[in-house]
């Protein structure tokens, strides 16, 4: 079941979502907004393949407003990670912009990168 389930909500999410998020949980509250909660990847970005990163966790959750299911409002509660590079001590987080600008992805992925992380 809980493959399906996964799969099932995964299916609601923009094209693209599940390659860098992994879903953690989805909800209904007593008002009816779906909530769909998705935490980034622990995939080192891609500026940073060459060097030894830590994960330190997660920034603060941001919600974004997704289009209805079922005349439902949809949030997506997406937590994004955080890297420390070992060498440095400094502290990064994935750069989108650049992703948007390497990788082929879809545009409806493209456009939901944009609206979260503008």
């Amino acid at each position: 079941m809980e493959k399906g389930y996964r799969q099932l909500v995964s299916l609601m999410l923009p094209a693209g979502v599940m390659e860098y998020f992994e879903l953690m949980n989805a909800e209904q509250s007593d008002d009816g907004v779906i909530k769909i909660y998705l935490e980034e990847k622990n995939i080192s970005p891609y500026e940073y393949r060459l060097e030894k990163l830590h994960s330190k966790g997660f920034l603060p959750e941001v919600e974004v407003q997704d289009f209805p299911i079922r005349n439902h409002k949809v949030l997506l509660c997406i937590k994004r990670r955080r890297w420390e590079v070992i060498r440095t001590g400094e502290i990064i987080t994935r750069d989108w912009t650049a992703l948007r600008e390497r990788a082929r992805i879809t545009s409806e992925f493209g456009l939901f990168l944009k609206a979260v992380f503008g």
